[in-house]
C-alpha cells in the first residue's frame, strides 16, 4: 500500500545537512542532520547521506524496502530532470552528477531539486501555504531565494532557472555586485547581508540612532537589529525598512501581477522579524499590485523553519516517484 511506505527528504546546505524520514502524509518520524563535508569540492557528500541514512534504518530496525525514494534540495543551478549540478558555488560542485551518485551509494531512486523550490513545496504541503495550489515563496536569508508554484506544480522553466527571485535587478544603475555576477540584485537589497550593508551606508551620519550604538557596542550589526530599532521607532532603522521593503514589495507585486498567487509565503531568518517586516511590505505591495490581484493573495510568515526542506523533498518523493 502507498500509504506503508516512507520518504526520506534531505536537504543540504553549506553548513549542515538535514535529513528526516517521513510518512505519507509529510510527517516527520526522526529527523537529524550531519556537518557537510566540503572539502575536496564536496566529493564525499553523496557517501556521507549515504551512510547517515544506512545508521538511521539500523538504529530504528526498518527495512530499506520501507522508502519509496529520496527527495534532495540542493543549491545551484541544476538540470532537473538528470539531477545534474553544473555549479554549485558554496559546495564546491562543478558538473557534478549528484542523483546518479546518490542512488548508486543508496540503492534508492531519487529526485533532485532546487533547495529553494523544495522549501516553497514543503510550505505548500505542510506548512503556511495550507495546500494553496497557486503560491509563491519567498526566502530572506543570507541570499534572498524563491519558488514559483502554479496548480500545485513547482515552475522550473526550460534550464531550471524559473524562481530566481532574488536576481530579480531592484537597482538597475550604480547597484551593489552580487554573487550571481550582476549588480544591483533584490539579494544585494532584502537578504539579511542586504540589509546590513544598507545600514552600514550612512550610519556615520547618524550618530543618534539606536543602531550606531549597537554598532559601537557590538562592532557589528544584524538584520535583526534594524527591524527592533525600527519597532521602537528610531527614524533611521524605520528608513533603512522602508527601503528595504520598497524594493521587495515592487519586486513581489510585479511578480504577483503576472502569476496571481492565492498565498505569498515570506521565510528565512529575516522573516522572524514577523510584523516589523510584513506591515510595510503588505504597503509597499499594495502600491504596485493590481486590484485584484491584491483581493487573491494573502501574506504569510513560513511556519516550517528547517523542516521545510526535507518535507519538500518528501513530496517530490510522494508525486513524482510513485506511480
Amino acid at each position: 500500500m502507498k500509504d506503508e511506505k516512507w520518504f526520506i527528504g534531505v536537504d543540504l546546505g553549506g553548513t549542515t545537512i538535514k535529513l528526516a524520514f517521513l510518512n505519507y502524509y509529510g510527517e516527520i518520524q526522526h529527523k537529524w542532520e550531519i556537518p557537510t563535508d566540503k572539502s575536496e569540492e564536496g566529493r564525499h557528500i553523496t557517501m556521507h547521506i549515504a551512510r547517515a541514512i544506512d545508521d538511521k534504518i539500523d538504529e530504528i530496525d526498518v527495512k530499506k524496502d520501507q522508502f519509496a525514494g529520496i527527495g534532495m534540495g540542493a543549491p545551484g543551478f541544476i538540470e532537473m530532470e538528470t539531477g545534474f549540478i553544473y555549479h554549485a558555488v558554496n559546495i564546491g560542485w562543478i558538473n557534478f552528477p549528484l542523483k546518479d551518485k546518490l542512488e548508486l551509494e543508496t540503492g534508492l531512486p531519487v529526485i533532485i531539486d532546487n533547495d529553494a523550490n523544495i522549501a516553497a513545496l514543503g510550505e505548500m504541503w505542510r506548512g503556511a501555504g495550507d495546500g494553496a495550489k497557486d503560491l509563491l515563496c519567498v526566502t530572506l536569508g543570507t541570499g534572498v531565494g524563491g519558488g514559483i508554484i502554479t496548480n500545485s506544480t513547482i515552475i522550473h522553466g526550460t534550464n531550471g532557472m524559473a524562481g530566481e527571485i532574488g536576481h530579480i535587478t531592484s537597482i538597475p544603475d550604480g547597484g551593489a555586485p552580487c554573487n550571481c555576477g550582476k549588480t544591483g540584485c533584490l539579494e544585494t537589497v532584502a537578504s539579511a547581508t542586504g540589509i546590513v550593508r544598507i545600514a552600514m551606508e550612512d550610519l556615520e551620519s547618524h550618530k543618534d540612532s539606536k543602531l550606531y550604538d549597537t554598532y559601537q557596542d557590538n562592532h557589528e550589526l544584524t538584520s535583526r537589529d534594524v527591524f527592533e530599532a525600527s519597532e521602537k521607532k528610531d527614524a533611521y532603522a524605520m528608513s533603512v525598512v522602508q527601503n528595504v521593503t520598497f524594493h521587495l514589495g515592487l519586486a513581489i507585486a510585479n511578480l504577483a501581477n503576472s502569476l496571481n498567487p492565492s498565498k505569498i509565503v515570506i521565510g528565512g531568518g529575516v522573516s522572524k522579524a514577523g510584523e516589523s517586516l510584513l506591515t510595510p511590505l503588505r504597503e509597499q505591495f499594495e502600491k504596485y499590485a493590481l486590484p485584484r490581484v491584491k483581493e487573491g493573495s494573502d501574506f504569510a510568515i513560513a511556519t516550517l523553519g528547517n523542516d521545510a526542506g526535507v518535507i519538500g523533498g518528501a513530496w517530490l518523493v510522494k508525486t513524482k516517484l510513485i506511480k
